[in-house]
């Protein structure tokens, strides 16, 4: 008698994966290396294997990009490609060949925009309105609102490499987020101690979000995907002292204020 196999071994359950979408609006490698490149340079370390979705939508339905080349490029700077989406038959069976899923238009998974550099002339788009109910954007995707959940509270310090993600709400951190580590939240961020890492608001294109901190002391700070770097010893009278951060419109472009913030 055959012996039954034992399904106990592994278990598949529905998952949603956070992934940043490269949308490449060339099919040329060598401009999209260069423009990784000067978007990306000065952020060295910033991306540890983060997934990412290769977006072909934007290009001639026969274009054909160099995926090798493109996962190179985005190698180079720490990011996995993972997938290819809205791509022509024949690089999608190059994807396929490489390893990589292959994603109709509809179906990719939530993305988490890339940083633009503050100085950039691109404005991100506004996120949509949140809805009175809870809309599926795809069979990947749900979008919490804020009626279901409005905040979420982190009470415990977060280490280097340690990252959270407060979905379609706002995030409170009541301790330090130490160097290295990442908050992101679809609304505004509020940390009631030391600030020393990454603080992303506004990660599905809020632009009105803001982040709050009683002591500033932040390796980069974005908000709708424009984001700022800082060198503590050139922040000057914001260091270590209460602060927050908005989005400003500044002629053809928008850009990160950071100011002081009175708590008394």
């Amino acid at each position: 008698m055959a012996r039954k196999p034992d399904t106990s071994a592994i278990e598949l359950k529905s998952a949603t994966l956070e992934a940043m979408r490269a949308v490449l609006r060339s099919d040329e490698s060598s401009a999209i290396a260069a423009a990784l490149d000067a978007r990306l340079g000065n952020m060295p370390g910033f991306f540890s294997g983060e997934p990412v979705v290769i977006d072909c939508s934007e290009l001639p339905a026969d274009a054909r990009p160099d995926l090798p080349a493109i996962r190179d490029a985005l190698g180079r700077h720490a990011l996995t490609a993972v997938a290819v989406q809205a791509a022509c038959d024949e690089a999608a069976d190059e994807a396929r060949a490489l390893g990589m899923a292959v994603l109709a238009a509809e179906s990719a998974p939530r993305a988490v925009p890339a940083p633009t550099p503050e100085s950039a002339p691109e404005t991100p788009a506004p996120a949509p309105a949140p809805a009175p109910e809870p809309v599926a954007a795809s069979a990947r995707e749900a979008v919490v609102t804020q009626a279901q959940r409005r905040t979420e509270i982190i009470d415990k310090p977060l280490r280097s490499g340690q990252r959270i993600y407060a979905r379609g709400c706002d995030l409170v951190v009541l301790a330090m987020v130490s160097a290295g580590a990442e908050v992101i939240a679809d609304g505004n961020i509020h940390v009631y101690a030391p600030l020393r890492g990454r603080a992303l608001a506004g990660a599905s294109g809020d632009t009105q979000a803001r982040i709050f901190t009683t002591c500033f002391e932040a390796e980069l700070v974005s908000i709708a995907g424009v984001y700022r770097t800082f060198e503590h010893t050139a922040s000057g009278e914001l260091l270590r002292r209460p602060a927050h951060v908005r989005l400003e419109d500044h002629s053809d472009k928008q850009v990160l204020t950071v100011a002081a913030l009175a708590t008394t």
